[in-house]
């Protein structure tokens, strides 16, 4: 009977795994650029002397469905979508280079060009500066233009261009803060010049809402099998002590 509860504890505990999963990529249905969260388990063999009769749920590498996200057009010349499967490098918190396909950009109050949540932008150079009080434009190959108040069209100036690249979907990972960064071992990324950037335009997340909800519903009722699976089987073990202490 142990063999009963142990199976059906481990199938419990992925399944709530799976439910926070879920949960996070409904969260975030309405993030620009999210990439929804992919959970897979397998069933694997307990490995002992005894007979192979006892089995565990193992979860494998999580990793994200990769299809690109309906896109929202906002006509804000700072909003960028990146067109099939480019990626934008930001400069996270510790310094690292990391990457996001969320496209809301803006300038930050002491010149740097940002992602939403103050990430400084990469660019070919490094983080990209904007001149105070300058208009911004963003070109399709990810050039950055800018032009001062009150210069003419032959006042614009390039100050530099978005570092856009094309990983390999198995070459990066998602952080806990959401950005994509190379997994270990793999090669250093290059700019990708076949990346094609569109402004005014922004990639909503790929999460299904409807479909996140189904798989919440599956998963609830998965692991209320579950714990009554453990609870006969409990049931079943008092019942037979009572039939062993009256003989």
């Amino acid at each position: 009977m142990d063999r009963m509860i142990y199976t059906a504890l481990s199938g419990a505990k992925q399944t709530l795994d799976q439910q926070a999963a879920v949960s996070n990529n409904l969260a975030n249905a309405s993030t620009p650029g999210f990439r929804a969260q992919v959970n897979m388990f397998r069933a694997v063999p307990v490995v002992s002397n005894a007979s192979p009769t006892r089995a565990f749920t193992l979860a494998s590498t999580p990793g994200a469905d990769m299809k690109a996200g309906p896109l929202t057009y906002t006509e804000r010349a700072l909003d960028v979508a990146l067109q099939g499967n480019g990626w934008l490098a930001v400069q996270a918190p510790d310094g690292s280079e990391a990457y996001t396909r969320a496209g809301s950009l803006q300038v930050s109050p002491d010149g740097q060009l940002q992602t939403s949540t103050g990430l400084p932008v990469l660019g070919d150079g490094g983080p990209i500066a904007v001149p105070p009080s300058a208009e911004v434009t963003i070109g399709s190959d990810g050039t950055i233009t800018v032009r001062g108040p009150g210069d003419t069209a032959q006042g614009l100036a390039q100050i530099g261009r978005l570092r856009l690249v094309n990983p390999p979907p198995d070459s990066i990972a998602r952080g806990d803060d959401g950005l994509f960064r190379l997994r270990p071992g793999a090669q250093p990324l290059q700019q990708d010049g076949n990346v094609r950037v569109l402004t005014g335009a922004l990639e909503g997340s790929n999460v299904n809402p409807v479909e996140a909800m189904v798989d919440m519903i599956a998963n609830a009722r998965r692991f209320e099998m579950q714990m009554k699976m453990i609870q006969g089987a409990d049931t079943n073990d008092q019942r037979a002590n009572q039939l062993l202490s009256t003989n």
